[in-house]
């Protein structure tokens, strides 16, 4: 996989999933028997723990204690997407290589897809790869829209889509593959100037191909893989189809 280090967003509450009934950080809840982001880490296991950078804020002490093998950052407060990976800043300051950026919610992403991504980045020399695909499931992602050339143009928000680009079938999964120094040049321009008051990583591409870097896009059919756990029906359906596969 050349030289590459992962950071894993695992900084959520899990407000949706009721998490602090069982008084649990999000990527802690388990689906069938193991904390959903353990299944994220053997997915990523093609990388050394000490390459895997995990971005956690809160009960971040469980986290660190149960993963103690990885690198850890802490996010407090917690500002959006753009900002975890600031706060990995220091720990990839002296880096030069790619960094692959993914959720700790995603527990169904498989190792293959993970290094697909990577194999597409590298083949095409890009600054910024995006893991797309289609899936059968409705599922709330930004919508990817691409140029006449079949380029990488935007990424719309769900809940900012007009009817037309409801429709479009290709989604941006949230995981993306990065030069390590470009990523943190054009982490330095992101701001929360939004209704959230958040700093976004979907802005970071958008940086990039106004400063003229290579964005590349590598698309799947990623079907359930692409399902983030946010809510107690979706914690279900992982746990359905884990067991499935067991």
């Amino acid at each position: 996989m050349g030289n590459v280090k992962a950071v894993v967003l695992a900084a959520g509450k899990g407000t949706r999933l009721h998490s602090e009934e069982f008084d649990l950080p999000k990527v802690l809840r388990e689906v069938n028997g193991q904390p959903m982001l353990h299944y994220v880490l053997e997915a990523l296991s093609f990388l050394s723990p000490k390459d895997t950078i995990l971005v956690v804020g809160y009960q971040g002490e469980k986290v660190k204690a149960r993963f103690e093998e990885c690198e850890i950052v802490w996010q407090v407060p917690q500002k959006g997407t753009g900002h975890a990976v600031q706060c990995a800043r220091e720990k990839l300051q002296a880096f030069d290589g790619t960094v692959l950026v993914c959720c700790g919610d995603m527990p169904l992403l498989k190792k293959e897809t993970y290094e697909a991504l990577l194999q597409k980045h590298e083949a095409e020399g890009a600054d910024c790869t995006f893991l797309t695909g289609t899936s059968n499931l409705d599922l709330p992602f930004g919508r990817i829209l691409r140029d006449g050339s079949g380029g990488f143009l935007r990424v719309v928000e769900d809940r900012d889509c007009t009817p037309e680009q409801k429709e479009i079938k290709e989604l941006n999964a949230g995981v993306y593959a990065f030069d390590c120094k470009k990523l943190l040049e054009c982490l330095e321009l992101l701001t929360d100037d939004n209704a959230q008051g958040e700093y976004y990583l979907t802005d970071v591409p958008e940086h990039m191909r106004k400063k003229g870097y290579k964005l590349s896009l590598c698309k799947r059919e990623l079907g359930a893989e692409i399902v983030g756990v946010n809510t107690p029906e979706q914690l279900q359906m992982v746990e359905t189809i884990l067991k499935r596969e067991q």
